[in-house]
């Protein structure tokens, strides 16, 4: 077992999971709940979104070889609500976790141990990778909680339900007990 080669895959499949969090709330939203903030300081989930893609976009496109605050990214306008629809939110959700993922796809045991940068910030590419998962999971929470508050009572819980945790053990235990 290589531990570089495992840890790559560790983390798109993780990246993966937080990715799936985000789609399965924003499948539970309307055109126009998408949009809705709590106040004017609180983002909506379709500005979540564009400051995510932006943020991955520029991230890691040229992930190796150019600093991860591109030129050309605008993320001021990440948090203007110009989102006209689900679709539209759909198309630059994908954007950004495409290149993502590509670009970690792309990577060897041995980049992991390379310098990059970000904001003219030196990072190992370990470093890097752990410095957007963690960002990426802040802003996916955020979105799963904006679909909770939307939702209330008609929130399809993402995860194990409330007052069915024993029952989920259980199951998690007799589906594993062979391994």
């Amino acid at each position: 077992m290589n531990l570089g080669s495992e840890y790559l895959r560790i983390v798109i499949e993780k990246f993966k999971e937080v990715k799936s969090l985000g789609e399965k709330t924003m499948i539970q939203l309307s055109e126009e709940e998408i949009h809705w903030a709590y106040n004017n300081e609180s983002n909506s989930v379709a500005i979540i979104v564009k400051h995510l893609s932006g943020n991955m976009v520029s991230r890691w496109s040229d992930f190796l070889t150019s600093d991860g605050e591109k030129p050309y990214r605008k993320r001021d306008w990440e948090f203007l609500d110009d989102i006209s629809s689900k679709s539209e939110l759909i198309t630059v959700w994908e954007k950004g976790w495409e290149v993502l993922i590509n670009a970690l796809t792309n990577l060897s045991e041995q980049d992991l141990l390379k310098h990059i940068y970000i904001r003219g910030e030196r990072h190992l590419v370990l470093e890097a990778i752990e410095r957007q998962v963690a960002h990426y999971a802040y802003h996916v929470g955020q979105i799963v909680y904006i679909g909770k508050q939307i939702k209330d009572s008609s929130w399809e819980s993402l995860s194990i339900p409330r007052g069915e945790s024993e029952e989920y053990l259980k199951e998690m235990l007799n589906k594993h007990k062979n391994h």
